[in-house]
């Protein structure tokens, strides 16, 4: 059974914020999300396609949390049955060129959906330095980051429900549609 947001997590007490609804928002309007389980790492298992996260408690703000959350689930549109991106699809991908540029897409697009929600002020200076390494580790290479951007971007959309036609306007995706 696929869990939900709201049941993986714990409400962190000290804290009026919890949950922020824009960026509960966008989990809860994912068309075909993944599974959400508890754990104590924050990461995405393709062949469980399942993000696990920590609990909020574990958090410095619920900005930080969101953006993590942002950065697993941009990595699950990745999946065979999303987007198919080469980085989460091939099993063999970690260690690799894909696997740089996957987590360049993942928090490109975690940043892209921070930006949506209204956050992107508490998680920049994290974000910028997450992408600044792996920039390293591509080696600064110019057509990774527009390709990983390009990528990252198709993921918010996916995440967001929204869809891009040849004409280039948006179509809002309904999950009757998916």
């Amino acid at each position: 059974m696929r869990g939900t947001i709201s049941a993986m997590v714990s409400a962190r007490p000290s804290c009026d914020s919890w949950p922020l609804e824009a960026c509960e928002e966008v989990i809860a309007g994912m068309v075909s999300p993944p599974a959400f389980k508890e754990g104590t790492g924050a990461y995405y298992r393709p062949s469980e396609d399942t993000v696990y996260m920590p609990a909020k408690g574990h958090f410095d703000s619920a900005e930080e949390y969101y953006c993590v959350l942002f950065h697993e689930v941009t990595h699950a549109t990745g999946h065979e049955k999303r987007l198919g991106r080469p980085g989460i699809v091939d099993p063999s991908f970690a260690r690799s060129h894909s696997y740089s540029k996957e987590e360049l897409v993942a928090e490109m697009g975690a940043s892209f959906l921070c930006g949506v929600t209204g956050i992107e002020n508490v998680t920049l200076d994290n974000s910028a330095a997450y992408i600044a390494n792996w920039l390293k580790v591509l080696s600064n290479d110019p057509k990774c980051v527009v390709q990983a951007g390009a990528q990252a971007q198709r993921a918010a959309d996916l995440i967001l429900g929204r869809s891009f036609e040849a004409s280039g306007v948006a179509k809002e995706e309904t999950a009757a549609e998916a």
